[in-house]
């Protein structure tokens, strides 16, 4: 019994275990599958910049994945990796979900949040990410971006400095150049397309004394060699009138030997020997100094790049020249970075240098290699993949061409051979393979075939021989290397092969050829607005990212090697992003030496660079770029710069606000700006000193903090009183310091100042804050640019309010201190501005602090969505109910919430529609707003105007077409100023409108973009004059129909006198916001009553659409009833006889009653205006026959007079009124008189 309990136990076990395990299989199995089907995460990348991201991101990452990316660049890259999202579960030590990140000395392991916007550079050319994770808890991921990094020379050419000793570009001090007996020198040059100088130095060699010993440039006698004080001229060899180096880089070699009288030049593949008598015997002394471009200023330098710069001891054959490669480095100075002494600014990464290194996107096709070439890679010369795929552009750059010297040309050849022997077609493959390659070697031109087909030829195209004879079709790729831009024909191919035709392996015989050049890909745009041009096989083009002049977009046309044809791979649009790190590096490229910026172009930097700075994190990382782009765009003439130069000015001071760093303190230096950023306790503050000097053998600056330096060419020391004039909130706010330092003065230009800039520029500010009437002077010491003798110096800052906001140069609160020199100034100032020459970035600085800005934009958002919302509805109350809409007033209501409406949607939206950064679109939002606003003072002023015409001009004012000409003035005005602003702009509205950023904090920090106008002479005419006009005018029919209101209203005795206080308070509010009253705060928001004066003004402006709806719709009986009539039901529902259910003395006693409270103007107000419904339908009520046809009023009622439901109605006797009305109204009351100005028959009667 018991072992068969036992028995079934063990079944029952081992049943539950077999589904449990396969429970626990299909569990694995589905998860693998989940978790791979989101993204491959093994693999290498060998682009140069790119993206990858966790598997499924941006959603969460499966479990169990192990990843592993591999980051690759050529020998002379390095790997830089950022973390655009970054969010793996955090754990002590990472134990759990884990990024590992191994540069290539230690791995580091990475998880949670903190790594995002993080980069991180590897040690060498590769890089390796492993990403994990367990078995539960799941999160987004990352998404990570990567960019090679030139750090060799060999990927970096030079742009030649333009002004000797600065920026100069040597050989390395720890280089000694020995004597030269003879000599080979190679280099690269190319020359900008817009220099037309003839007289130029490529090179100088000097002693210490300054004294040329060696050097190579061209005169307008021709190019020359000059050794030791002897020129020789190199017209043999060099065009004299042509220039020999162009917008392509050409190579160049020049031996020399003492013993000899000749010298020898090497260029474009040819030798060629020059007679020079005068260097027989000639020494080229050592322990010179070695420059690129000229060593003085009486010699300009060549405009252009140099590359691969190298010099032997030795002469070299022309065979041995011609044979050079890149691997033969120069034994005395050689194109490596040990060599050099090289600026940045100076160095410029390039992927077309043809001793440079690169990896090219691997294509979607299988590469050709030797593998599937046989024997044919073994005889040929050549490298045996084709060559990789070159760069071309649309963009302008002088440094590329359409066919670059490292491009490949491709042709299809096809050919028909016939064999007598039984082969197969593995055996015809390897001799057509041989017969080929030896067919193309050793030729004039560098060929090289891949990718041979062979098969059988049809019955047709064999039909004419034996059948003993068998046919073959042989299809071929011809890659040829046009490195010397020689052109080669198809016809001289086919040539080439049917004249070696006899040399094919006996049995074999040639029958046709036919060679064609594989086409190219054809232009096309894909996608919308991103267009490509013809392009030539494995070559890759260029093109602006749509809406950016910065960023670029790639496509390459690939060649298919299945049927030698070429076709377009995807458009690579990674770089069309807003990565701040990817945009700036960009800008940098694109504002490097040797580019032309234009005005146009620098704004567009300025722009994107602003928008950097405003909407990203700044590190230290992103600050250098962005200051280093800075001083590339301080380099531009004064012309090109004075259209940015106060967005510039504002966006470095920004930038210094807003970078983040660690420590006490941080400092960028640039060739042309220098910035310093220095943590301050406001609590012990005991003063400061900022100074900036030349850095040894550099052409940037160094920027020190509280140290005295006499070498310094700018210093600022603050005084230990500087923080004790500041308010508690001020003094709380403070934790920075800000220096910078301009050593070009472009963005400084005072139209109305003719005196010299001497000094260098510099700006000391804490904070954003204002600090000024110090009770101890600031110290500002500036180095002179030129000795002065006789010096008679001011000190200024940089005034932006002056020369009508374009700024200009002021000298209050500052004197020249007694220390001053020929060399320097010492300044003294009570206010801590911008100094140097000092500058005030900042206009009238606001005084509303974060929370009350914060408050202010809260109330104005949300109001203005309230009053959109409620102007809708009173549009929509009057287009629906047809009743309502038949009078002046009305229709005149309607157009004002119209503009109202849009007003208010449009100011909502325009923050929104900022952010998209197109300059048509803010341009075209901006004036929206413009329009719009106008439109509404507009109307409020016609609703003023038509107020006095109804109660002040009451008769003989008839006007034909009433509302059609108040329409045309309504709308047609505002739109003419905007026209006539427009056109004023001369069709760069972008001068009138565009996108700044507002309310942003005391401390400089948040705001937003928003399309306005950014004119302030436009704003100041069009806006507030504008309104001004209006608003008198609104103030003065106010002040009158008050009067007459209050006026007519006195005179009756049927109400009490709290009854007419009421009655008049409702008509002052309902007047108030009909004609804008509110808005007349703007021009009372002035100093001590600014704060209070914007919150009233924010509060009721931007409710007026709901006051209006308030008092000139929802309190209106006859609005009331209609709604109740249309949209209620049950008891509330008004039925549709309601009124013709009372008998005539019922309506004769109310409406004797309410005659002077029911009054249906919307120009007024509810229960305070020209006429009551109910008058109205009494009046009716009563209407007779006048017997007098040819009277001006109308003989009877039309359907107009007799409304069923007893709406008001357009028209009225005027005769009818008085005599049925007069037995409850005197002919001075205010009823009579608002029944008669609200007549249309009386309009008619009384024209003028």
């Amino acid at each position: 019994m018991m072992s068969l309990v036992s028995e079934m136990w063990c079944y029952h076990w081992k049943w539950k275990l077999q589904h449990c395990l396969c429970l626990f299989t299909t569990y694995i199995i589905c998860m693998q599958q989940a978790a791979h089907g989101c993204y491959d995460c093994r693999t290498v990348l060998t682009d140069p910049s790119g993206v990858f991201t966790s598997p499924c991101f941006p959603s969460d990452y499966p479990n169990s994945q192990a990843c592993r990316w591999i980051i690759r660049a050529p020998h002379g890259f390095i790997i830089q990796l950022t973390f655009i999202d970054f969010d793996i579960e955090e754990a002590p030590g990472c134990i759990y979900d884990s990024l590992t990140l191994d540069n290539g000395e230690s791995p580091m392991n990475l998880c949670g949040i903190t790594a995002k916007g993080l980069s991180y550079n590897s040690t060498g050319n590769e890089m390796i990410v492993s990403f994990k994770s367990d078995f539960s808890i799941q999160k987004k991921g990352f998404n990570a971006s990567y960019v090679r990094i030139a750090v060799s020379l060999r990927n970096q050419k030079v742009i030649i400095p333009q002004v000797p000793d600065i920026d100069a570009v040597s050989v390395a001090e720890t280089v000694s150049v020995p004597e030269l007996r003879q000599f080979t020198l190679c280099f690269e040059a190319a020359k900008g397309n817009s220099d037309d100088n003839d007289d130029w130095k490529v090179f100088s060699y000097t002693d210490a004394l300054s004294k040329e010993l060696f050097s190579f440039g061209k005169t307008t006698k021709g190019h020359f060699l000059s050794i030791s004080g002897t020129q020789c001229i190199l017209n043999n060899a060099l065009p004299r009138n042509a220039e020999f180096f162009t917008g392509t880089f050409q190579q160049l070699c020049v031996v020399w030997d003492s013993l000899s009288d000749t010298i020898g030049v090497f260029a474009k593949n040819t030798y060629h020997i020059v007679d020079c008598p005068q260097i027989f015997h000639k020494v080229i002394p050592g322990n010179g100094r070695l420059v690129l471009g000229s060593n003085s200023n009486e010699v300009s330098s060549l405009n252009g790049d140099i590359y691969n710069f190298r010099l032997w001891n030795f002469t070299m054959n022309a065979q041995t020249l011609a044979n050079l490669s890149c691997d033969v480095k120069g034994n005395i100075v050689d194109w490596e970075n040990e060599f050099w002494s090289i600026p940045t600014s100076a160095l410029k990464a390039e992927n077309n240098l043809s001793c440079g290194s690169y990896l090219i996107p691997s294509p979607s096709i299988e590469p050709t290699s030797c593998a599937n070439l046989g024997s044919l890679c073994q005889a040929t010369v050549n490298a045996t993949t084709p060559t990789p795929p070159t760069v071309t552009t649309n963009m302008p750059d002088t440094n590329r061409n359409d066919k670059p010297n490292n491009g490949g040309l491709f042709y299809r050849i096809s050919i028909l051979v016939s064999s007598s022997n039984a082969n197969s077609v593995s055996k015809v493959h390897d001799v057509v393979a041989e017969w080929l390659n030896r067919t193309f070697q050793n030729w004039n031109y560098t060929v090289y075939v891949v990718n041979i087909s062979i098969h059988p030829a049809s019955i047709r195209e064999g039909a004419r021989q034996k059948r003993s004879i068998k046919s073959f079709s042989a299809l071929a790729l011809l890659v040829y290397n046009s490195t010397n831009n020689i052109n080669l024909e198809e016809e001289d191919i086919r040539q080439k092969l049917i004249s070696n035709n006899r040399t094919m392996e006996e049995g074999y015989e040639l029958h046709a050829v036919d060679v064609d050049p594989v086409e190219k890909c054809l232009a096309e745009e894909n996608p919308p607005n991103y267009f490509w041009p013809d392009t030539r096989p494995t070559v890759t083009n260029f093109t602006f990212c749509h809406g950016s002049s910065v960023q670029t977009a790639s496509r390459t046309c690939y060649l298919g090697l299945q049927n030698y044809t070429s076709y377009w791979g995807q458009p690579d649009l990674r770089n069309c992003t807003e990565n701040a790190a990817d945009i700036a590096n960009q800008l940098l490229n694109l504002t490097g030496e040797g580019q032309q910026l234009t005005s146009d172009k620098v704004n567009d930097v300025v722009q994107k660079l602003k928008k950097i700075v405003n909407d990203e994190e700044i590190d230290e990382s992103l600050g250098s770029t962005v200051v280093t782009i800075f001083s590339n765009i301080l380099a531009s003439s004064d012309s090109v710069l004075a259209a940015s130069s106060s967005e510039a000015l504002k966006t470095i001071d920004a930038l210094a606000l807003k970078i983040n760093f660690d420590g006490p303190s941080m400092s960028i230096s640039t060739r042309n700006l220098a910035l310093g950023v220095s943590s301050i306790n406001s609590s012990s503050f005991q003063g400061g000193s900022f100074s900036v000097s030349p850095q040894n053998n550099a052409s940037d600056f160094q920027i020190d903090f509280d140290k005295d330096q006499t070498s310094a060419i700018a210093s600022v020391v603050l005084p230990p009183s500087l923080l004790k004039n500041l308010s508690q909130d001020e003094f709380e706010v403070i934790s920075r310091a800000q220096f910078t330092f301009f050593n070009k003065n472009g963005l400084f230009q005072d139209a109305e100042n003719t005196a010299n800039l001497t000094s260098f520029v510099v700006a000391c500010s804490i904070g954003n804050l204002t600090i000024q009437d110090l009770q101890d002077y600031v110290k500002v010491t500036i180095k002179h640019t030129k000795i002065q003798e006789g010096p008679k110096p001011t000190c200024v800052f940089w005034d932006m309010n002056k020369n009508g906001g374009s700024g200009g140069w002021n000298p209050e609160g500052c004197q020249v201190d007694a220390e001053s020199n020929e060399n320097e100034t010492v300044c003294l100032c009570n206010h801590l501005t911008h100094f140097g020459v000092l500058m005030d970035l900042q206009r009238t600085v606001t005084q509303i602090n974060p929370q009350n800005n914060k408050v202010l934009t809260f109330i104005t958002y949300i109001g203005c969505g309230i009053s959109a919302i409620f102007s809708a509805a009173t549009l929509l109350t009057y287009i629906a109910f047809e009743k309502l809409r038949r009078d002046y007033p009305s229709k005149i209501l309607m157009n004002l919430s119209t503009a109202l409406l849009f007003l208010n949607l449009t100011f909502l939206l325009d923050g929104w529609l900022a952010t998209f950064d197109i300059d048509g679109l803010c341009i075209a939002v901006a004036a929206l707003l413009h329009f719009f606003l106008l439109a509404t003072f507009t109307w409020m002023g016609l609703e003023a105007v038509h107020m006095y015409i109804a109660l002040v001009k009451v008769f003989n004012t008839y006007i034909r077409r009433y509302i059609l000409k108040f329409c045309i003035i309504g709308w047609g005005l505002p739109a003419l100023v905007i026209a006539i602003v427009l056109a004023s702009a001369n069709t760069n509205a972008s001068q009138i409108y565009g996108k700044d950023l507002y309310g942003r904090d005391t401390s400089g920090q948040g705001g937003d973009d928003f399309c306005w106008i950014k004119n302030e002479v436009v704003f100041y005419v069009t806006c507030a004059g504008y309104f001004g006009i209006m608003f008198l005018m609104n103030v003065a029919m106010f002040i009158v129909v008050m009067v007459q209101i209050c006026g007519r209203n006195g005179k009756r005795t049927n109400r009490s006198l709290k009854e007419e206080i009421l009655r008049n308070l409702r008509s002052v509010v309902s007047l108030t916001f009909l004609l804008g009253m509110t808005w007349g705060f703007a021009f009372f928001a002035w100093g001590s009553l600014t704060l209070p004066f914007l919150y009233l003004f924010s509060i009721f402006n931007s409710l007026q659409g709901l006051f209006i709806f308030v008092f000139h719709c929802a309190m209106k009986e006859n609005v009331q009833k209609q709604w109740r009539r249309h949209l209620c039901c049950g008891r509330f529902r008004l039925a549709d006889n309601s009124d013709w259910s009372k008998t005539a003395t019922n309506i004769i006693k109310k409406s004797s009653d309410n005659l002077g409270k029911s009054l249906s103007s919307s120009s007024i107000g509810s229960n305070s205006t020209y006429l009551t419904s109910k008058s109205k339908s009494t009046t009716n009520t009563y209407c007779k026959r006048n017997s007098h046809t040819e009277n001006v009023f109308l003989d009877k009622p039309s359907s107009k007079f007799a409304q069923e439901d007893g709406e008001q109605t357009s028209i009225i006797p005027v005769h009818q009124v008085i005599d049925k009305v007069k037995g409850y109204c005197n002919p001075h009351s205010d009823n009579f008189y608002k029944n008669i100005i609200m007549s249309d028959t009386f309009s008619r009667s009384t024209k003028f």
